[in-house]
């Protein structure tokens, strides 16, 4: 038996409960868990009410998982025990064409996309089931306990920036709204991938603006109407090329729509609910609004690389598996300057 951080109902707070220790199954792999990333996708499961129908079964958090290959199961190959991985988080069918050019966030048989912590057992607990090898992605020298957030805090903000790389460049404008852990790492890959970009950060923090600034961002503004000038002044009045809103909230989507530039994009990744208006008075003409989800295989494969050659760096704190309902309490009231990572084995 293992302890484990596990969704029981919703609107109820989180328990740790013993459970067994899982057994890899033909083509599956058991993961140490080195570290299990808290998000706040985890707090919107959480707190949203219940859905109508059969009540959700407990099942364990943590969809942003690094460790060791601890156990392979018949059949399952391409590993050895010990190497350390990171776990890809969307689970498609495999077989359907966007899986098969690692799309699986995108799997065209949606009764067949799972994602380990998010309804199905995750990675806060000592050991973590994997379905596939094919999930799995070396780290090398990477240690597990720090790269767990680069499954989706990196890579989530690495498909929302590439899609629109071919907007940016010198004299272009990217404007971050949200400067936490996803914001932190838009702004390095923003530096990394379209270095003479303009990078302005947005956020209600000073604290996490003075973090966006150390990691790229060329002003850092808090979220106002004058922040709206001021990026209005910026950019001579046209707007941003880019503006990547990791809140998802109406008041910031109200700013990213005025701030966002003709034939730009208006790229909504966070999830806090709210709405754009879209009608011909706004936003700007031709400005694509988009909701990307998660990234692909490949990507994260590019990811792990940029990490690897020191490009790119989550800003992390560690808490043991025992203080985990203490790390999403802290999420919860905002004041994880980046990205809260369980270490079950710690």
């Amino acid at each position: 038996m293992m302890k484990a951080f596990q969704f029981i109902a919703a609107q109820k707070p989180a328990e740790l409960r013993e459970v067994p220790v899982p057994e890899p199954g033909a083509g599956q792999v058991l993961i140490k868990i080195g570290g299990a990333g808290a998000c706040h996708s985890d707090l919107h499961i959480l707190e949203a009410p219940p859905k109508p129908g059969p009540a959700r079964k407990p099942f364990t958090l943590g969809h942003e998982n690094a460790g060791w290959v601890e156990k392979l199961g018949p059949g399952a190959t391409g590993f050895s025990i010990g190497d350390p991985v990171i776990v890809y988080g969307p689970w498609g069918c495999g077989l359907c064409m966007n899986c098969r050019v690692g799309r699986e966030n995108y799997c065209q048989n949606p009764g067949d996309t799972k994602a380990g912590g998010l309804g199905s057992d995750g990675g806060m607990a000592p050991y973590f089931l994997v379905p596939s090898t094919r999930f799995l992605i070396p780290l090398g020298t990477l240690d597990p306990r720090d790269a767990a957030p680069l499954s989706d805090a990196a890579l989530t903000s690495y498909h929302a920036v590439k899609r629109s790389l071919h907007l940016l460049g010198p004299g272009s404008t990217a404007v971050v709204i949200g400067a936490g852990g996803l914001g932190q790492m838009a702004i390095q890959i923003l530096r990394v991938l379209s270095g003479a970009t303009t990078i302005i950060a947005v956020d209600t923090s000073s604290d996490k603006l003075a973090i966006a600034k150390s990691m790229g961002a060329d002003e850092a503004l808090i979220s106002s109407d004058a922040a709206v000038t001021r990026i209005k002044d910026m950019t001579r009045g046209q707007g941003a090329e880019l503006v990547l809103d990791l809140v998802g909230a109406n008041p910031t989507l109200d700013m990213a729509a005025r701030v966002a530039r003709v034939l730009g994009h208006l790229t909504i990744v966070g999830l806090g609910s709210g709405a754009v208006p879209v009608n011909f008075r706004g936003p700007a003409m031709e400005c694509s609004v988009s909701s990307p989800y998660w990234g692909y295989i490949p990507e994260l494969i590019e990811v792990v690389s940029l990490a690897q050659a020191g490009k790119i760096k989550m800003l992390v704190e560690h808490f043991p598996l025992e203080r985990a309902a203490e790390a999403y309490h802290l999420l919860h009231e905002g004041k994880i300057n980046g990205r809260a990572v369980i270490t079950p084995h710690d």
